[in-house]
C-alpha cells in the first residue's frame, strides 16, 4: 500500500512539473472606432497588450485585410508580465465609411487574434462647398 500511495504521490508530482508553460496575449481592446475624421488626417491607432502567460510572447506576423491599412509589431519577446503594442495607420485619403481586419499570429495560447478598426473618413472641403452653395451634392455615375 506504501508503494501505490508514494508512486501515485511521484506521479501528480511528475504531471505538476512537466506541465508546459505558454505565453497568453491579452489586448486592452480588439476594436477601436475612429469615428468621424477628417480626410488626410492622422489614422495612426495603437492596440496595447500583454502578455499573461508564463512564458515568453513571439508575434509572428500581423497582417491587415487590405492595402490601405499597415500594421506593425514588436520585433522582441515579450516577457510575462510585460506589455507592448500593435501600432495600426490607416490611410486617411479616400473619403467615406471603413471597417478593416488585422490578424494577430504569434506563439501564444490564443495564437490567432483578431482586431478591428471601423469609422468613417469625411472631406471638410467637400461639406463646406455644399454649405457654401445652399444646395444638395449631385452625384454622378458616370
Amino acid at each position: 500500500m506504501k508503494n501505490i500511495i508514494a508512486l501515485l504521490l511521484i506521479f501528480i508530482g511528475f504531471q505538476l512539473f512537466s506541465q508546459e508553460k505558454k505565453a497568453k496575449i491579452t489586448f486592452k481592446q480588439t476594436e477601436i472606432d475612429y469615428g468621424t475624421i477628417n480626410k488626410n488626417s492622422d489614422g495612426t491607432r495603437t492596440f496595447e497588450f500583454t502578455n499573461t502567460g508564463d512564458a515568453p510572447l513571439i508575434i509572428n506576423r500581423v497582417k491587415s485585410s487590405c492595402g490601405c491599412t499597415v500594421p506593425s509589431k514588436p520585433t522582441k519577446p515579450i516577457m510575462p508580465g510585460q506589455s507592448d503594442k500593435i501600432v495600426v495607420k490607416y490611410n486617411t485619403r479616400r473619403p467615406g465609411p471603413f471597417r478593416k481586419t488585422i490578424t494577430v499570429y504569434s506563439n501564444a495560447v490564443n495564437n490567432v487574434v483578431i482586431l478591428k478598426i471601423k469609422g468613417k473618413v469625411v472631406d471638410p472641403n467637400a461639406v463646406n462647398l455644399q454649405r457654401r452653395n445652399n444646395s444638395p451634392v449631385i452625384k454622378s455615375n458616370r
